[in-house]
């Protein structure tokens, strides 16, 4: 195994990271802020927000329906930023890259037009006892409206998903998708989601892949994973709010109807009938947010600058060193694997769960907050998980690129604090 600084490679300056983010350098309550809610949103560097600055300032113009030189250009910006998107994740086309609100737009986007031309009534969907309520609700909600089947697949005691063998027994002639989290929110949990393809493409299964938490974090290559869809947000990811991103293969793209009616997304409309758009425009009804998907892009190109193979190997290590310093803490009860194993067999990455003895989560991350330490707490939009781990909720850290060990040494450092005042 190579070593970590090898691993993390020559040119990951901490120090300089760091720079690249003013607001790490407030002060919250009179104390240095330590930013550890990064699984609910990272900050965002500087190169993106004079990206949307300068277009907001020179370049503001509706795209695709312009002659005007503006227009033109911000078009230009818009669909170059498409085309980053499709290398990021290694698409065959452009056409393969829906521009939308987010992970839970994009979720609900196939929820709803997959349950309309591919499911009868009785028809299963299978899911996770992990998943976010993104990748929950849309499910139910067509459940309710055209009574397909929303199971779940169970996980382990120290929170893994059961495996490809334990999987097959919950297919049938009825399953019809497999929506699957790449990386738990709560757990970090890294999933095999390559074996889980496999194996629903064995049995002719398409699969969904919710990447939010994964994105981030390691490289993704949708060719390589074979995947159907898959999705991701622009927040989660030193990019701006409001924009993600759908992946779909295009022959499952164009077997879907469209999402939403309106502008941009119809070929032509008469009061006899609408014939509807190409790829990848039939899904993209209205004004996009042509200046979020440039920051979305510039997001990319810092996060590859880093390079994201660095950036994986230094929140793994950051990982471990915070879930071996956690340990130390009486009273300490970790939620996940509880050991990081990095490289192509990861199983756990930037998240860390955790109650410590019987104070209450919403105690502790409020006292921490006094500390200058942002940390999440509460049942984090899984509270299906919550029920399977028998608790109302976990503190949760999760970590970034510009996140230090000195950091966790503060956060392990309150955590006793708060600890001896109960």
């Amino acid at each position: 195994m190579q070593s970590l600084s090898k691993r993390i490679g020559t040119m990951y300056d901490i120090k300089k990271i760091r720079e690249d983010f003013p607001i790490l350098s407030r002060e919250v309550y009179g104390k240095p802020l330590i930013y550890l809610d990064n699984a609910a949103t990272t900050q965002k560097p500087l190169c993106v927000l004079d990206a949307m600055r300068d277009e907001y300032l020179n370049v503001n113009a509706n795209v695709h329906r312009g002659v005007h030189y503006l227009s033109q250009q911000a078009t230009d910006l818009h669909e170059a930023a498409r085309e980053r998107v499709r290398r990021f994740i290694n698409a065959k086309k452009t056409e393969e890259v829906i521009f939308t609100r987010g992970t839970t737009e994009a979720i609900n986007l196939v929820a709803s037009t997959f349950c309309d031309s591919q499911m009868q009534a009785g028809d299963e969907v299978l899911v996770s006892d992990m998943e976010h309520h993104s990748n929950i609700v849309p499910w139910q909600l067509q459940a309710q409206r055209r009574g397909i089947v929303v199971k779940h697949l169970p996980i382990t005691d120290d929170g893994r998903l059961v495996g490809c063998d334990d999987i097959a027994t919950y297919l049938t002639e009825r399953t019809k998708l497999i929506s699957i989290a790449h990386v738990s929110n709560v757990l970090g949990t890294v999933n095999d989601v390559s074996g889980i393809v496999t194996l629903a493409h064995k049995h002719g299964i398409p699969v969904m892949i919710d990447a939010a938490q994964s994105a981030p974090h390691m490289k993704i290559d949708v060719q390589q994973l074979d995947c159907d869809f898959l999705a991701f947000s622009g927040h989660k990811m030193y990019g701006p709010t409001g924009v993600g991103v759908l992946y779909g293969k295009e022959e499952w793209l164009d077997r879907l109807p469209p999402y939403q009616g309106g502008g941009e997304m119809i070929d032509k409309v008469s009061w006899e009938r609408t014939t509807f758009e190409r790829l990848p425009f039939k899904f993209e009804a209205g004004t996009p947010d042509y200046v979020a998907t440039h920051g979305l892009a510039t997001a990319i190109d810092y996060l590859e600058k880093v390079g994201l193979d660095s950036v994986e190997a230094y929140e793994q290590e950051l990982t471990r060193y915070a879930l071996e310093q956690l340990q130390t803490i009486d009273g300490m009860r970790l939620f996940g694997p509880s050991t990081v194993v990095s490289g192509s067999a990861a199983n756990k990455d930037a998240v860390v769960s955790f109650l410590v003895g019987d104070i209450h989560h919403l105690d502790m991350g409020t006292l921490l907050d006094r500390l200058g330490i942002a940390v999440r707490t509460g049942h984090h939009c899984a509270q299906p998980l919550m029920d399977r781990l028998g608790i109302t909720g976990t503190v949760r850290a999760s970590f970034a690129l510009y996140n230090t060990k000195e950091e966790i040494d503060t956060l392990v450092a309150g955590i006793r604090r708060v600890s001896q005042m109960f």
